[in-house]
């Protein structure tokens, strides 16, 4: 059996990454009370599992296999227990929290892109960045039209 490389690693984290962030998500989801802000949320983390799935055909592509079951293990944010974040925060918060992430998740499949070899892989990971960005954007779309002078 072949060991994994450094590109096998890099989506194998990045596949950690959507599956955070679709945790995130949802447990915003569960946090908020406006059905719309939920349903906004909801939209997102099915997104991430969207963005997981591609990942995840990448590394098939590479030949290996995506043992069921097993959680991911790289990027992951460890600043929250996600089963625990079930608090109402103001909308504001909530939309700034979402622009970081985005931003961070932006930052990140960038980064990502350029340490890989395989050029389906680096645009696979540049796309994401891609839709990485329009969730950026929709987060501060409303935030400029929440929270206009």
């Amino acid at each position: 059996m072949e060991e994994p490389g450094i590109e096998d690693e890099i989506l194998e984290m990045a596949v950690a990454r959507e599956v955070d962030a679709n945790r995130f998500y949802l447990a915003l989801a569960a946090g908020v009370q406006n059905p719309k802000l939920r349903a906004v949320f909801e939209g997102l983390a099915a997104e991430e599992l969207e963005h997981k799935e591609k990942l995840e055909l990448e590394i098939i592509k590479t030949g290996k296999t995506i043992p069921a079951g097993k959680e991911p293990v790289g990027l992951v944010d460890n600043r929250y227990d996600y089963s625990k974040f079930n608090f109402e925060i103001d909308y504001k918060s909530v939309l700034l929290i979402g622009l970081q992430k985005e931003q961070a998740s932006i930052q990140l499949y960038t980064d990502l892109a350029a340490m890989m070899t395989d050029q389906q892989s680096r645009d696979m990971l540049l796309a994401l960045a891609g839709e990485e960005a329009e969730h950026k954007q929709r987060f501060q779309d409303a935030l400029d039209q929440a929270f206009r002078n």
